[in-house]
């Protein structure tokens, strides 16, 4: 009898050792875990404002709603495009119009795009391992090109994300819209 239960003792053990085995590419991991949960949280605010309001912005000097939702949508697309060898295929019409008419266009439209950018980079972060980061990539933006490493460009990507979430969870704020991350959890006192 204490044959099998040792036995099943040692199992156990050996499997909550390999269960505790960091990742393959604890950076990146890292880089993954963070970007996935921002562009979640982007996506989820932007599903939660009324379209009524895509126009708001609190002063003059800001951007809005809208605008925030394009300019996302092509910050995604100038740093994911650094990741690796994979490149975004850009809609011509998000290519090609300005960004301050791109930010007029319907909530659906601009969802859809925010979407697809966010849909690319989940792809183009697959490309990227801890050995990969210390590589150089270029960055292109505002016609300029300068060479990187690949490290700086997904910790850009990152805060760029969490810059933006931060300013439209503001403007959330500011027009009575709880932001996701304000939302009540199971298990922190909400539902």
């Amino acid at each position: 009898m204490k044959t099998p239960t040792a036995t099943l003792l040692l199992l156990a053990a050996a499997a909550s050792l390999g269960a505790q085995q960091p990742p393959a590419n604890p950076i990146t991991a890292a880089f993954r875990g963070r970007i996935t949960g921002l562009s979640h949280n982007i996506e989820q605010g932007f599903d939660s404002i009324p379209e009524s309001i895509f126009g708001y912005k609190p002063t003059p000097a800001q951007l809005s709603i809208g605008y925030i939702a394009q300019h996302v949508a092509d910050d995604n697309y100038v740093f994911c495009n650094g990741f690796g060898a994979l490149k975004a295929d850009i809609p011509a019409d998000a290519r090609t119009t300005p960004d301050s008419v791109k930010a007029t266009w319907p909530k659906a439209k601009l969802v859809e795009q925010l979407r697809a950018s966010f849909a690319f980079c989940d792809k183009a972060m697959d490309q990227v391992t801890d050995a990969s980061l210390a590589g150089e990539t270029t960055l292109t933006y505002g016609g300029r090109s300068r060479s990187i490493s690949r490290t700086a460009m997904v910790l850009g990507h990152a805060l760029d994300l969490a810059d933006h979430y931060s300013q439209l969870a503001n403007y959330m704020r500011l027009n009575g819209i709880l932001p996701p991350t304000a939302l009540p959890r199971p298990g922190r006192g909400g539902m």
